[in-house]
């Protein structure tokens, strides 16, 4: 017997997970097909197409957020600002469109939200890159400027009369297809175009695996961290544009508790929290995952407690993706 059969260690619990960590998209897209079995044994029903249909149009924010969320943390960085950031962009889209505030046109409104969302991303990333503040820090701080100013703005207030066209992209649909899911669909075509068919894409991934060997390289590691940052924004303003409006009705708790749904997603869905590794798949896959919870937890008869277990379980999946990566961090680190 060699050496190296005598050192090599023997298929257990450790290796279970770091086989599940390079391959968690099949994982995750294997959780979301036999949740969905089981629940239709349970109650026919679930798989009516409007409620199939409804599930997708319910998860269009966090599927389009997790697109730039994911590039984020690639870059090993975070951003918990989002669901601030999106309460703040659908008052001030709101405000502007509305007969009885600003009366703009749906476009100028709809420009102005999508250039609103990429600044203050940029900012984000500015202060991140160049200010060399921790991304957690930045955008907790942001996090809380940006609600205040939106409680400022909204005053306590509902925004309704929502025009027409700016329901369309909330209500309107195309060759029978929500607006909505034509506007994800695009979203993430381009996301998966952006990070396997282009330079940029690369560079992100580079950096994210080793930011020092990047930047001896060459590799404008900051201008990267910046761009990652302003496209997030930019993502939860689209998101905004095809979400809210579809509410009739807007308020100050939207976006409330959005970013840990969005964080949830990309870390589930296989994106290594220490940077360096994740696919856009993959957060798609578990943003469709959390989607179907809710539901499911319904068709299932939970009452009153299915909210609760709806947390419960966003919760555990956090948690084990977490351990999946911490163990497959090891294993190579051991390697």
């Amino acid at each position: 017997m060699t050496t190296q059969a005598i050192n090599k260690p023997a298929p257990g619990f450790g290796a279970t997970l770091s086989r599940l960590s390079r391959q968690r998209e099949y994982g995750v897209l294997a959780l979301l097909l036999l949740t969905i079995f089981a629940v239709s044994l349970v109650n026919h029903s679930f798989l009516a197409g409007g409620n199939i249909r409804d599930i997708l149009v319910s998860s269009v924010p966090a599927v389009i957020v997790a697109c730039g969320l994911t590039l984020v943390i690639v870059m090993g960085e975070i951003d918990i600002s989002m669901g601030a950031l999106m309460g703040l962009l659908a008052t001030v889209m709101g405000q502007l469109t509305t007969p009885a505030h600003a009366n703009l046109p749906v476009a100028v409104g709809i420009i102005v939200t999508l250039l609103l969302g990429a600044g203050i991303g940029l900012i984000n990333g500015l202060l991140v890159a160049y200010g060399r503040m921790p991304s957690i820090i930045v955008t907790l701080g942001m996090l809380t400027v940006l609600h205040g100013v939106n409680l400022t703005l909204i005053n306590g207030h509902y925004i309704t009369d929502l025009p027409a066209g700016l329901r369309f992209f909330g209500i309107g649909t195309f060759l029978g297809i929500p607006i909505s899911l034509w506007v994800t669909a695009a979203v993430v075509i381009l996301a998966i175009l952006l990070v396997r068919q282009t330079p940029l894409g690369r560079r992100i991934y580079a950096a994210g695996s080793n930011p020092e060997a990047a930047r001896l390289a060459g590799l404008p590691v900051r201008n990267l961290k910046v761009f990652v940052f302003m496209l997030t924004g930019l993502l939860v303003a689209v998101a905004t544009v095809v979400s809210v409006p579809r509410l009739g009705v807007i308020e100050s708790g939207i976006g409330q508790n959005f970013e840990l749904v969005v964080v949830t997603c990309v870390v589930v869905g296989g994106t290594s929290i220490s940077g360096g590794r994740g696919t856009i798949i993959g957060s798609v896959l578990a943003a469709l995952l959390l989607g179907v919870i809710s539901p499911m937890l319904i068709f299932l008869r939970l009452g009153e407690s299915a909210t609760y277990w709806d947390r419960a379980i966003q919760g555990a999946f956090i948690l084990v993706a977490v351990l999946i990566d911490h163990v497959a961090r090891s294993r190579r680190g051991a390697h």
